[in-house]
């Protein structure tokens, strides 16, 4: 089994285009990337903290791969708007990819040269590429929340 992390806005809607995917067996949202020791969800929204509403993957590179994997991540939100996501602002809103290891790193850089260079937006990529470090689960009632609530995305 392999980890892999990802924000790409809030996390809700990100968990659950993750959790749906064979391969994928299991997903928790949280918080990574930020200076505060486990923050709670208000405090991740002042933007202050520095942490990205997260989504931890857990996979079976057996069954996905770690480049289908950033496909998804590439082809679920807009890589290109700085600390923004539709109608959500904040640095907990932008676009990273949190590497495990240097395998991950090196093509999850390939990864984003090829998109970058692939003419598909208009405007350059501004995804973070940053070594993961401590993942904060986020609160109890983040946890497949459109799940518990029989939806399959956020509406806007």
């Amino acid at each position: 089994m392999a980890l892999a992390t990802f924000g790409a806005g809030c996390f809700w809607g990100v968990e659950e285009t993750f959790r749906k995917l064979p391969g994928v067996l299991n997903t928790v949202v949280g918080y990574m990337g930020g200076t505060k020791e486990n923050p709670t969800y208000e405090e991740v929204c002042t933007d202050k903290t520095g942490h990205a509403e997260v989504v931890q993957v857990e996979f079976d590179p057996a069954e996905i791969r770690y480049e289908e994997l950033l496909d998804v991540f590439w082809n679920n939100h807009n890589p290109t708007t700085l600390n923004r996501q539709g109608p959500d602002v904040g640095t907990q809103y932008r676009s990273v990819i949190f590497y495990h290891d240097e395998e991950q790193k090196r093509i999850a850089e390939a990864s984003k040269q090829q998109m970058d260079q692939s003419g598909r937006w208009k405007n350059p990529i501004v995804t973070q590429v940053e070594p993961a470090s401590t993942f904060w689960r986020a609160e109890e009632y983040h946890q497949r929340y459109l799940q518990k609530r029989g939806m399959d995305s956020c509406h806007l």
